[in-house]
């Protein structure tokens, strides 16, 4: 998994899966049900069981697509980052995540301005360093002595 191009990819994979799950896992906690299904105003609650449960499960669906594409772009992005600053700086460290974090930050934000940008960057840094430093940390390796 040195590939930069393979760890951009699997990580828009495995972002577009956990995206998948997040989204139909939040669209089924959702409760704002419209009030009505179409152009014609036709209440939800008129119509039958079956077209009801037809309708909220394509809702879910399309929440669940929509956060899947996010979560695969923002990962992408990351990533690709993240391995082109680490081959370019020949190390391995926190610095590394911390500056993909504030570039995707603030690519992503670019349309909103430079202060939105300037936040976007802080943020994704901030996130970025907290989530490093605790994979970073050392483990506690609680009764992985052998018994003698």
């Amino acid at each position: 998994m040195e590939s930069c191009p393979g760890k951009l990819a699997m990580s828009g994979v495995m972002g577009f899966g956990l995206g998948g799950v997040f989204g139909l896992f939040m669209s089924s906690m959702r409760y704002d049900t419209p009030m009505s299904t179409n152009a014609t105003g036709t209440a939800i609650a008129s119509l039958p069981v079956k077209e009801q449960l037809r309708q909220g499960f394509k809702e879910m669906g399309r929440a669940s697509w929509s956060s899947a594409k996010n979560f695969g772009y923002i990962g992408a992005i990351f990533a690709g980052t993240e391995c082109a600053i680490e081959g370019y700086r020949a190390k391995n460290d926190l610095g590394n995540g911390v500056a993909a974090g504030c570039l995707t930050g603030g690519f992503l934000a670019k349309g909103g301005g430079p202060q939105a940008a300037a936040l976007g960057c802080a943020g994704f840094a901030a996130f970025s360093a907290a989530i490093d430093a605790y994979m970073r940390m050392p483990s506690d390796d609680v009764g992985s002595d052998p018994i003698i």
